[in-house]
């Protein structure tokens, strides 16, 4: 099973110091309006918010794994709850690459898998160099019109 490159922590990172500080800001204010020491209390719920954030960084970049099938692309991702996908080449309808700016600034890519059905089906797999996330697309892209075929043969 293939990992994430590791440079997908510091985009990821970058969300947890972000998520940090909006809630110690959040935190600030209503402790300024309701106990009075507003920025003691929105620093220490932000230094708080920082550890579990990079924390969770880690643990997700642990469980992330993607595999190319013969038939199908297989994820493994979550933290708290495991979440196992498969999709059937033959459900896929189209493939696109996306780049953040984050992941422009790290040289990162994301690979978005559109499937047939139902709504939210999406599959996105992150933390890609470009030039693997090109090479998945194309990869992605041909075996779905192979089950395609194979499938109308049928």
């Amino acid at each position: 099973m293939e990992v994430l490159n590791p440079r997908v922590r510091l985009a990821w990172g970058v969300g947890a110091v972000v998520t940090a500080v909006v809630v110690g800001v959040l935190a600030a204010v209503v402790s300024r309006f309701t106990l009075g020491p507003g920025v003691t209390v929105g620093l220490a719920v932000a230094l708080g918010a920082l550890a579990l954030g990079l924390a969770f960084v880690v643990l997700r970049y642990r469980s992330w794994r993607f595999e190319v099938r013969e038939d199908d692309l297989y994820l493994e991702r979550g933290v708290l709850t495991r979440i196992n996908t498969v999709v059937p080449f033959v459900r896929v309808q189209h493939v696109d690459t996306q780049r953040g700016p984050v992941e422009r600034a790290l040289g990162l890519s994301s690979v978005v898998v559109y499937t047939a059905g139902s709504r939210g089906a999406d599959v996105s797999i992150p933390g890609l160099t470009p030039e693997r996330a090109d090479d998945l697309q194309e990869q992605l892209r041909r075996l779905a019109i192979e089950s395609e075929r194979e499938t109308d043969a049928v």
